[in-house]
């Protein structure tokens, strides 16, 4: 009887997979160790307001922007090896400071900085295109994102854990429990850094795996690609002058966090940053534009909007409400009662229910992947995924309605009393999960299609849209109930799908055998 591919462990290519989503894993396990530790942060440090937690919350996905771009070219520089190795050794060191900051400042900075953690997906991404051929890579590329993504899920599951029954109850740490919990997910991703480096190699053996000379901005095909890529980068600017917006509109004890002349100054450093885009994107592509772009380089550049829409859609919205689902429900439910009168609701329980959204990963991505190779037109495969988006997200509005409006805020209520409700509401959340985690992996399932020598930086340019997404929905969450944030973030999917029917293209030999 044959032995199922994916625990062949003879095969290296099968060993570096696991190696690989392992290491995904640890990256989504420590970017997302403050969500499900929130409100014992708020419990125990007096200082600490639920303002600075949405404002951190943002900051966790910021600096991914970025990253994912940066280490999108260096992978397709140094190979994804010394880059993955690399990154989860040197983003153990924030975890250790956020993890005993005494200072808002501290905690600002540091998550401001774990936050590059995130561009790890992009590395393990470009791994697995090395290692499989074009008819397997979208099963292939959904385990490893699926298993990877469920990072973030044990991070809501055994995380409050750790900080509650472990380092407090058992070692007596008290108000400190949390810190130690965080200090441990920082140690995960130091030693396993190291371990990765040993354990793996950027390609099969005698396989030709081709690195770009230098670290440069995407190349097109035409003057109207041209424009398009200039046109879809500056979001990637724009993105951080929301934050900076935003957390310049926080006062720590009377004062602004940022001042209006820095904040100013904040906007014309990331304008200077765009315009060195523009014209360094300019130098690499007119010479090569006028010169003409042989045939077999040209690629479809309307198929990496398209592509950068949906990931905005769904990972974006992935991260924004996996950083707010645990506070979500915990507050929402806060009221509902068992069978005894006693309140079922605590920080433990949310963080499960919550888990639950990121937990279906370990099937939906590889789902998404895997029905990509089957149907045979992984342009409508997306599509259908986008319009399961939207439905599960105005679902999952449904979830509470408006109650009152308490000391200026707006307060959420269940939308039907009792245990039953909550019950559906985590079926609804599930249902809603796996088409957003299926879309996540129908979405890498075309990247490696679009130009194979540039799938590191296409990877980075889609991921980074997907913190683009996760910046703007969570800003828009500091500043709105949770009943509008999701019927927000289905009007994005819906609008992804209108760009999707109109610009992506179904790639050629995407189902090739080798």
């Amino acid at each position: 009887m044959k032995k199922p591919e994916l625990i062949d462990f003879n095969q290296e290519r099968i060993r570096v997979l696991h190696y690989t989503w392992i290491a995904f894993f640890i990256t989504f396990f420590v970017w997302f160790n403050m969500a499900p530790v929130a409100t014992t942060m708020l419990k125990n440090v007096a200082w600490l307001t639920k303002e600075h937690i949405k404002v951190l919350a943002i900051c966790n996905v910021a600096l991914t922007i970025p990253a994912r771009i940066i280490i999108g070219a260096l992978i397709d520089r140094y190979g994804p090896r010394v880059v993955f190795s690399g990154l989860m050794i040197t983003m153990a060191v924030p975890v250790f400071f956020f993890a005993f900051g005494n200072t808002f400042t501290q905690l600002l900075i540091s998550r401001l900085i774990l936050g590059s953690i995130g561009a790890g997906f992009v590395v393990g991404f470009k791994m697995v295109a090395n290692w499989f051929p074009p008819k397997m890579i979208g099963r292939a590329e959904g385990f490893y994102a699926g298993w990877g993504n469920f990072g973030s899920a044990w991070a809501a599951m055994t995380l409050p854990w750790l900080a509650i029954h472990f380092f407090n109850d058992y070692l007596g740490l008290g108000g400190n429990a949390w810190r130690y919990a965080l200090a441990v997910n920082g140690l995960v991703s130091l030693v396993y850094g190291v371990m990765y480096y040993f354990l793996v190699t950027d390609g099969p053996t005698g396989k030709q795996i081709n690195k770009t000379k230098k670290t440069e901005p995407m190349t097109v095909s035409s003057y109207g690609d041209l424009i398009q890529y200039l046109a879809w980068s500056f979001p990637l600017v724009g993105a951080m002058g929301i934050l900076a917006w935003r957390i310049g509109n926080v006062n720590v004890e009377g004062i602004s966090l940022i001042s209006h002349n820095v904040l100013m100054g904040v906007y014309v450093v990331l304008s200077l940053i765009y315009i060195a885009h523009v014209i360094k994107v300019l130098q690499i592509n007119l010479p090569v534009l006028k010169q003409g772009v042989p045939d077999h380089e040209k690629y479809h550049w309307g198929s990496v909007a398209a592509l950068n829409s949906t990931y905005f859609a769904n990972f974006g919205a992935e991260l924004a409400v996996v950083s707010m689902l645990p506070m979500f429900f915990e507050t929402t439910f806060s009221n509902v009662t068992n069978s005894s009168g006693n309140m079922i609701m605590t920080a433990t329980l949310a963080g499960l229910i919550a888990a639950s959204f990121a937990f279906v990963n370990l099937f939906a991505r590889p789902l998404g992947g895997l029905i990509s190779d089957s149907m045979q037109n992984r342009k409508r495969t997306m599509l259908i995924y986008m319009v399961g988006i939207t439905l599960g997200f105005l679902g999952m509005a449904q979830i509470s309605k408006w109650g009152p409006v308490l000391d200026g805020v707006q307060t959420l209520v269940p939308m039907f009393d009792g245990i039953w409700w909550l019950v559906v509401s985590v079926v609804i959340t599930v249902i809603c999960s796996m088409f957003v985690q299926g879309a996540e992996g129908a979405t890498f399932a075309v990247i490696p299609m679009i130009k194979r020598s540039m799938t590191g930086q296409i990877a980075g340019m889609a991921g980074a849209y997907g913190n683009v997404g996760a910046v703007f929905y969570l800003v828009l969450f500091s500043l709105v109930d949770s009943k509008t944030f999701f019927l927000t973030i289905a009007a994005g999917a819906a609008i992804s799908f209108i760009i999707c029917l109109f610009l992506l293209e179904e790639p050629k030999n995407a189902f090739a055998e080798e």
